[in-house]
């Protein structure tokens, strides 16, 4: 935060992770809570409904996916500067379906942080917990802890049920 008190950035673009500690999401809600004017764009490869619908929760002003064509980010950050939310089209449609349907229908990824879904994506590929620490540059302590914590929130303890799952939520492909 201090750099955006120093520079006052008429928007900030955020990814949702880049690296350890906090995700774009926690800066995101400590920017806002500081700084209530402030404009920020999600810019992400991440496009969970859960990570979407927390991002607008929080105040961003847009959330963008960058397998999308850059004038739609260039689109977002002009309407952003500009004091308006924007959506991009399927998240919207997204968004809205979710509020229909009420809480019932939301994802199970929707328990899961950034990082944990990443884990889970390793694990339901069949990858040990060493391995998925040497590829996340994290311990096989913090991981084996992930792991764990994974499994409780999903209400699964074994490894074929983490790839069903996985390939039900399209997160690997069968």
């Amino acid at each position: 935060m201090p750099q955006y008190e120093q520079c006052r950035p008429d928007v900030v673009v955020l990814d949702v992770r880049f690296g350890d500690g906090p995700t774009g999401l926690d800066v995101a809600k400590s920017l806002v809570n500081a700084h209530p004017q402030a404009r920020i764009v999600i810019y992400t490869q991440y496009d969970q409904d859960s990570l979407v619908r927390e991002a607008y929760r929080i105040g961003c002003a847009a959330f963008v996916t960058k397998n999308k064509d850059p004038q739609l980010l260039s689109d977002a950050i002009k309407d952003a500067h500009a004091g308006k939310t924007y959506f991009l089209k399927e998240i919207a449609e997204r968004l809205a379906l979710i509020s229909l349907r009420g809480e019932e229908a939301h994802s199970p990824l929707e328990k899961l942080d950034s990082r944990e879904i990443e884990i889970l994506k390793m694990m339901a590929l069949g990858k040990r917990n060493a391995e998925i620490a040497e590829a996340m540059n994290l311990s096989v302590k913090t991981i084996s802890s992930a792991s764990q914590t994974i499994k409780d929130k999903l209400g699964v303890d074994r490894p074929a049920e983490l790839a069903l799952l996985a390939v039900r939520l399209k997160l690997i492909e069968p």
